[in-house]
């Protein structure tokens, strides 16, 4: 680490916009910041995006900062980022649980009609496990992206479309069968 007569003149640079100062900065914390919200979350690009909107909001704040501890000013930053992304995740939780409730809802409609193959797929469709029938869901029913469903998921668009292809053609076997 710097010592404190480098860093406040590196936090000097960086108030004046140097940008090779936010760059020292970033080596000097990038690896701290990324293992403290790597041990919160348990995902590297959720990791990455939160070390990312870290040192955003560092250079939008640096002006804010007043003295003391350096570290404790911007871990505090750090968790206030990572208490909003728990908050963002719970509202698309409620917001993905209303629409599956929904989603069964109009299917139970649906039933009611008497279409033996929406009742069948129906049917199917409980036979998969949870995820990959709301993987189903999101694409079909809801009309999202590839890409939409990726990141409301926090997982690369590779592996949605790896558990969506798998989820399908096990939907295909069971109706087959």
């Amino acid at each position: 680490m710097a010592k404190s007569d480098d860093l406040a003149l590196i936090i000097a640079g960086c108030r004046k916009g140097e940008a090779r100062c936010f760059s020292r900065l970033v080596d000097m914390y990038a690896g701290r910041c990324y293992s403290y919200f790597y041990r919160l979350t348990g995902n590297s690009d959720i990791s990455d995006e939160l070390l990312s909107e870290l040192f955003v909001k560092l250079v939008q704040k640096i002006t804010s900062y007043k003295g003391g501890s350096f570290e404790s000013w911007l871990f505090k930053i750090a968790t206030n980022i990572f208490h909003d992304f728990l908050r963002s995740k719970q509202r698309r939780q409620k917001l993905l649980d209303a629409r599956k409730e929904q989603l069964e809802s109009n299917f139970t409609e649906l039933k009611k009609t008497g279409d033996e193959q929406i009742d069948r797929l129906q049917i199917q469709l409980k036979r998969l496990d949870t995820d990959t029938r709301e993987l189903i869901m999101l694409r079909f029913y809801s009309q999202l992206s590839f890409k939409e469903i990726a990141k409301m998921r926090s997982e690369p668009i590779g592996t949605t479309l790896a558990k969506l292809h798998r989820g399908l053609k096990r939907l295909r076997e069971f109706m087959e069968g």
